[in-house]
This record gives structure tokens, C-alpha cells and sequence, in this order.
């Protein structure tokens, strides 16, 4: 759909993968038809297949619970880690919180992205978003704030789209800090020299029943793991991440390297891949942790990966990406209405709600990374349900902040304490 070149548009979203397509469908909900720009062909390959408990409630919310029924996804109950020796584990269950605030059972899914990200994007055009395939090549700065983006066509064609408001969705690619306009620049996280090798099996050994969709992470020592997450009746997804000196000191090809670390990483996982035939591609992902300090400003916000990845172990990428989504346009709203567009920053509140629940999850990696004996006695038996709180990514009410299990677990980060003080 080509849009007028010459208006303004209320909003433009750089990005079309999850966080944009979000961003998007929430906009539409509120009356703004947004305009997306995404760079690639849809379908595309992708990782992060694993929903957390309030992704399922966003889907629901967003009126796809139908279509995702419909695909017959693997359905998650929760996620299970296991120890080096492939014996000792602890386990995850995926719950809500009703209205009483009682904790209760409920499910999510596994999904394989490149569909998954498809209909994200499909959806939010038949419900009357405007998109343009091509390539944001640059921001409109004017003074501290962004007027719109320069765009080159396939056709090699440049154009300048103007916007009340940019979104950065665009995600690793921090379109909006590499053009200059996030200020302070894009630093190195606390995982910045992981690496990731990954690809997809057939005939791995899943659990009977209704586990059988299950995330199942496999450990072997302090940044060196494996993950197992179905995508349909046949094909799994399987990968590894390992420091990248490790990786390099190894000498072998990604596909060889792969094959070996499935096999030897942990007993347990190697005992569910009795066939390792890849059914895709083998791929890497390296340097992918990073944290844009300042990455809202005078009509220009970020969301998703476009301004932060912590580590991939958890599964909080698109939990990040729709939740960041739903907070930007509440965000955009008050602006486009008037009620914060004279503000020295009118997307300030936005960035301190979505940092502040990017940073518990930083500690809770942390913890886990850091002072693994304590962080099961947090889970399994000091402060079990805020725990599970935090995995289902409940992270960004205004309740999370005087939560007894956060408390415990910056205190074991911070002020390492005996576990009879958690």
C-alpha cells in the first residue's frame, strides 16, 4: 500500500517484526493509522520462539487467542532447567493473576516466528495500517527531536516521510541511535560476548502429555547453555550459547560445532536428540547484548529491541516487544492529544515504565548467572509466587517495585545475604 508522500502522518513505525506490528495494532485500537516501514520480506527466519504467560494475555487482548488455536501451536505450561549432570532441575509453571490478585494456572504457546511475526504484521495492515516495503536510511532531526524518516525504495527511489511521531522498532538494528537521535549512545550489556549457534531437529524425545510443549533449558556452566523448545509435532528448535572466545577457540564449522555441543553439552539434553539431522539452516548470533541509555525524546520513542537485549535465556524478547508496544501508544496518545506535547521529554514516563521492567529482569539473569544455589531458594521456597510473577514477565506494574520477592533478589545481587535473610 503507498501511502501520500507529501502528508504528515500522525505516527511512523520503523520495523514490522513484533514490537511494530504491536505498536501498530494498539494504535489502531485508539483510532491512529500508523505507517510501517520494514525493510525485509515477510515470511523471515527467526528465533525467540517461546511466549511468556503475559505474551498469551497480550495475543488474547490483541483478539488472535483464534488464530493461535487455529495453528495448533505447542502449548506451554512452563519451563523446565536442567542442571549439568541432567539430574537436578527446577521448574517454571506458567500462571495469571485474576482480579483478585490470585494466582492461577493458565498457558501460552511455542511458536515458530517466521509465521508468527507474518500474521503480527498481516493483521495490523487489515485492520488499516499503512506499509511501505523499503529502507529507513536516515532520521529528520531538528533540533532535539525527529521530524520524520528518509526512506530509499527498492526501486532505489529516496524519500522524506514526515511524522508527529517516530517509532524505533526496527530491533537490533537501533535504527534511531545508529542515525543519531537516541542520545547517549548504544553500550555494551552485560552479555555482550555470548554468542548463539542454532538451528532446528526432528524425532527429539519430548515429555509425555501435556509437557510435551514445554521450554526445557539445559545448563552446563555460568554463560554456557542449550535450549529445547517445540514448534509443531515434528520440529524442535535447538540451540547453544557459549562465550564467543570459547566458540572461537574451538576451530570448528557452525554446523560441526553445533553437532558436538548437542551432544556433549548435558546428558539429558543429548538423550532427547538421538537424531541430529538439522531441517534448517545452522545460524549465529554474536555481540547481541546492548543498552540504549536515552532512547526517548521531542517525538521519537523506541520499543522492543531497538533499545535494549539482555539474554536470551528466559524468552523475554517478545514479552519486551508487544509490552513495549502497549505502553508507547498510551504514551502517544497523551501526545497526540495535547496533554504532554509541550513536555521537555513527553515520552519520559514511558521510558522509566519500560526500563524499569527491562531491569528486573537484568537482575533476575543476574542472580541466576551469579548466585545460582540462592536463586532456587528464592523460587522454589522463599518467594515462589513473586518469582513466577517475574517469569510470566509481570514486571511493569506499579505494585512489581514493593514486591518482597524483587526486594530478596536485589538484595542477593547487591548485598549477597545468608538465604535465611531472603
Amino acid at each position: 500500500m503507498q501511502p501520500q508522500m507529501s502528508k504528515k502522518h500522525d505516527v511512523i513505525i520503523v520495523g514490522g517484526g513484533p514490537a511494530g506490528a504491536a505498536s501498530a495494532l494498539y494504535l489502531l485500537k485508539n483510532g491512529i493509522k500508523p505507517l510501517l516501514l520494514e525493510k525485509e520480506r515477510f515470511p523471515r527466519f527467526h528465533i525467540g520462539e517461546s511466549l511468556t504467560g503475559e505474551v498469551g494475555g497480550s495475543l488474547r487482548a490483541l483478539g488472535l487467542e483464534d488464530w493461535m488455536e487455529s495453528m495448533k501451536w505447542p502449548v506451554k505450561h512452563g519451563v523446565n532447567v536442567y542442571g549439568p549432570n541432567g539430574k537436578n532441575s527446577f521448574w517454571v509453571p506458567v500462571k495469571r493473576r485474576d482480579q483478585d490478585k490470585n494466582l492461577l494456572d493458565t498457558t501460552t504457546w511455542q511458536v515458530r516466528r517466521s509465521t508468527f511475526d507474518q500474521k503480527l504484521l498481516d493483521t495490523a495492515v487489515e485492520r488499516g495500517a499503512e506499509l511501505i516495503p523499503c529502507r529507513a536510511v536516515g532520521a529528520m532531526l531538528e533540533g532535539d527531536g525527529v521530524t520524520g524518516v528518509k526512506i530509499r525504495t527498492p526501486e532505489g527511489k529516496m524519500e522524506d516521510l514526515k511524522a508527529e511521531v517516530v517509532v524505533d522498532a526496527s530491533g537490533q538494528s537501533t535504527f534511531l541511535a545508529n542515525a543519531g537521535a537516541a542520545m547517549g549512545g548504544k553500550g555494551r550489556g552485560s552479555y555482550d560476548k555470548q554468542l548463539a549457534v542454532f538451528s532446528q531437529v526432528v524425532n527429539a524425545v519430548r515429555d509425555p502429555g501435556e509437557a510435551g510443549g514445554n521450554t526445557l533449558i539445559f545448563y552446563r556452566q555460568k554463560n554456557h547453555w542449550a535450549w529445547f523448545i517445540p514448534l509443531d509435532d515434528e520440529v524442535t528448535s535447538v540451540g547453544v550459547v557459549v562465550p564467543s572466545e570459547y566458540y572461537n577457540s574451538q576451530k570448528l564449522s557452525k554446523h560441526d560445532f553445533l553437532l558436538r555441543e548437542l551432544q556433549t553439552l548435558n546428558c539429558e539434553l543429548a538423550r532427547r536428540l538421538p537424531d541430529l539431522t538439522f531441517v534448517e539452516d545452522v545460524y549465529t548470533a554474536s555481540n547481541y547484548s546492548y543498552h540504549i541509555k536515552q532512547y526517548t525524546g521531542k517525538s521519537f520513542l523506541c520499543v522492543g529491541d531497538s533499545h535494549r537485549f539482555i539474554d536470551p535465556i528466559f524468552s523475554f524478547g517478545v514479552n519486551f516487544a508487544l509490552k513495549d508496544g502497549e505502553f508507547a501508544t498510551q504514551a502517544i496518545m497523551q501526545y497526540l492529544s495535547g496533554e504532554t506535547k509541550n513536555d521537555e521529554n513527553p515520552f519520559a514516563d514511558y521510558q522509566i515504565r519500560s526500563e524499569r521492567g527491562q531491569d528486573i529482569i537484568q537482575d533476575l539473569v543476574d542472580v541466576f548467572w551469579e548466585r545460582p544455589l540462592p536463586f532456587v531458594m528464592l523460587l522454589h521456597h522463599r518467594h515462589r509466587e513473586g518469582m513466577i510473577d517475574m517469569f510470566a514477565g509481570r514486571i511493569f506494574n506499579d505494585d512489581i517495585v514493593d514486591s518482597p520477592a524483587l526486594h530478596a533478589m536485589r538484595k542477593c545481587k547487591y548485598q549477597p545475604a545468608r538465604m535465611e535473610e531472603m
